[in-house]
């Protein structure tokens, strides 16, 4: 039998090798990996980094005060969460404080320009006819070209905006513009049409009045619209920020708009057809089978199919710019496309001269910009990264200082095993860097504060995974076994209590991270992940490098540096005594 067992133990000896360099090769992938991807450093924080924090106030609307609840609130921040993350911002905060008030964190980074120009645009979204538009300032809207797509766009503007003329049904040449007379026909028409009448006109360049119900007409009312569309210059931000803005979805409108190259566009829009909520879903695809480029689908609901076959049927009659419908957003036309037939499927294309940045941007608002509440911007501030800066300095120099009192303990108390236990802290920090820094571009992971406060609590686990382990090794010492066999047969028991520490640690914090929201969140995933790691590397490095470390006469001869020494562990006599030399026979007494 105890040949077997001699084979047996030559094989178990040669895992421990296996097994470092499993972990070693994982270490250097990791690390080639973030070099390949170009992210060396974990993304941070807003309070890292440094970002905008948004205050938006919910403003009831006439008669419907209670609107402002609880479940309209708690539906606006999930859209507005929707509508940020659909732009790849991560790390972003939406909030509610108080009744009637939501607190937006965007961290700076990747979009995140694009996330608070959509987070500060919370109006509902609508599709309106377009039945008068020109150039701010003077000239006329550019024609749809023959394709489609907008002609004379410049290369590196922002595309799929107003008077891009993208398309919504098949492609095939524009209609010839319409005169001024038919453009003042339609605003009529559309004046007459409305069923609601509302206040009378106002001097400001803002929403159309209908006819009072004093006796005004349509045509009196129409051409009060059309004074004021002509006095409505877009280039200046004051005005741009009122038109529209007390608009109802029944009433026609002014708006403004800023088309591909980079000009300000007036328009006069008809009544509300369809609103956001008619958009069960909207996404960038691109087209290569067309060569249409970037595009932007739109999938209707049931009640959004057939009001949006009504409106484009209607349009497809008209000529230009009245064959157009345009998306309006607080106000904003973000695309006007122009329609040749009725879209009956439940389902249409806006292509144009598209890249993907705003293609995906105009699906997001397609898709998320339905809010149940109007909001206005309270306030918009600027977070520097000045005083996380500094908490984070301080934070890391209570992290260095615990890990230098740490170190200090391991040296002083466990002297030559503190060698491994400083490897493995250094193979933990190693794997914590690499997936960190990776997490950030595949999972959009954010390192914060309390995310840091999580990967310097985990020193402490991971030295005590070390400390068990170490403790049982010094055990089995003192009932009288050597090294070798005293680390093989210490690691069962150890290894039992590590994982369940590791398994209640690793619960406390999926716990945590399921029931918080926020900040919070970032302190739970750093400690479920360091934890899980700290299993990692025990298996797989600490426990072999002692198996190894075992075999060196430093350690197995018991050295008094080593801090295995079993005269100073107090060890009992050897379990198996050896047999005592006879005692030599004197001559004289033989």
């Amino acid at each position: 039998m105890a040949t077997p067992k001699k084979g047996r133990s030559a094989s178990a000896q040669s895992k421990p090798g296996r097994s470092l360099a499993l972990i070693l090769i994982a270490i250097a992938a990791l690390t080639g990996g973030m070099f390949a991807s170009g992210h060396t450093t974990p993304r941070l924080g807003i309070d890292l980094a440094g970002g905008t924090s948004i205050t938006l106030r919910a403003v009831p609307e006439a008669g419907n005060e209670s609107a402002i609840n609880k479940t309209n609130m708690d539906t606006a921040v999930s859209i507005m969460e929707r509508r940020v993350n659909g732009l790849g911002v991560s790390e972003s905060e939406v909030q509610t404080q108080g009744r009637e008030n939501i607190i937006v964190n965007i961290p700076k980074g990747t979009n995140s320009e694009q996330a608070r120009k959509q987070v500060g645009t919370t109006a509902k979204l609508y599709f309106r006819p377009v039945l008068a538009t020109e150039v701010s300032g003077g000239g006329t809207a550019p024609s749809p070209s023959p394709t489609g797509s907008p002609s004379g766009s410049p290369s590196g503007q922002p595309s799929g905006k107003a008077s891009d003329k993208p398309e919504a049904t098949d492609k095939g040449s524009g209609s010839p513009s319409a005169s001024p007379t038919t453009q003042g026909r339609a605003v009529t028409d559309a004046l007459k049409a409305d069923a609601t009448p509302s206040a009378s006109a106002s001097d400001k360049a803002t929403s159309s009045p209908s006819p009072s119900a004093s006796g005004g007409t349509a045509e009196a009312a129409a051409g009060k619209l059309q004074e004021q569309y002509a006095k409505l210059d877009c280039t200046d931000e004051k005005t741009r920020s009122t038109v529209g803005d007390t608009a109802k979805a029944s009433d026609p409108t002014l708006a403004c708009g800023q088309n591909a190259q980079g000009q300000w566009q007036k328009y006069i829009l008809g009544p509300a057809e369809v609103d956001g909520t008619d958009v069960d879903k909207a996404q960038a695809v691109l087209n290569t089978q067309t060569g249409a480029g970037w595009t932007v689908t739109m999938d209707f609901t049931d009640g959004g199919a057939k009001k949006f076959a009504d409106i484009t049927g209607k349009l497809a009659q008209n000529q230009s710019p009245q064959n157009q419908f345009a998306i309006v957003l607080d106000g904003d036309v973000v695309s006007d496309p122009y329609v040749r037939q009725a879209l009956t499927g439940g389902n249409a294309e806006i292509s144009g001269n598209f890249n993907q940045q705003s293609a995906q941007e105009l699906a997001n608002m397609l898709t998320y910009g339905a809010l149940p509440l109007t909001f206005k911007v309270d306030s918009m501030t600027t977070v520097t990264a000045a005083l996380g800066g500094d908490q984070l300095q301080a934070g890391l120099i209570a992290g260095a200082i615990g890990l230098a009192l740490v170190v200090i303990y391991l040296l002083a108390y466990y002297r030559g095993l503190s060698f491994i236990a400083i490897l493995s802290l250094l193979v933990s920090a190693a794997l914590t860097y690499t997936i960190m820094s990776l997490l950030g571009p595949t999972i959009g992971f954010a390192l914060n504060l309390p995310a840091v406060c999580g990967a310097i609590v985990a020193i402490g686990i991971t030295a005590d995974s070390f400390i068990v382990y170490f403790e049982r090794v010094r055990d089995e010492i003192r009932e009288g076994r050597s090294l070798r066999p005293a680390v093989e047969r210490a690691w069962p028991r150890a290894r039992r209590t590590i994982l369940v520490s590791d398994f209640v640690s690793f619960l406390a914090a999926a716990v945590l991270f399921i029931v918080t929201v926020g900040k919070v969140q970032g302190f739970a995933f750093t400690l479920g992940l360091t934890t899980l790691l700290d299993v990692v590397v025990v298996f797989l490095f600490t426990k072999p490098l002692l198996t190894l470390m075992a075999r060196r006469p430093f350690f197995a001869g018991g050295h008094k540096w080593s801090g295995l020494d079993p005269k100073s562990l107090g060890a009992q006599p050897p379990l198996r005594r050896t047999r005592r030399p006879a005692a030599p026979v004197d001559p004289k007494e033989a």
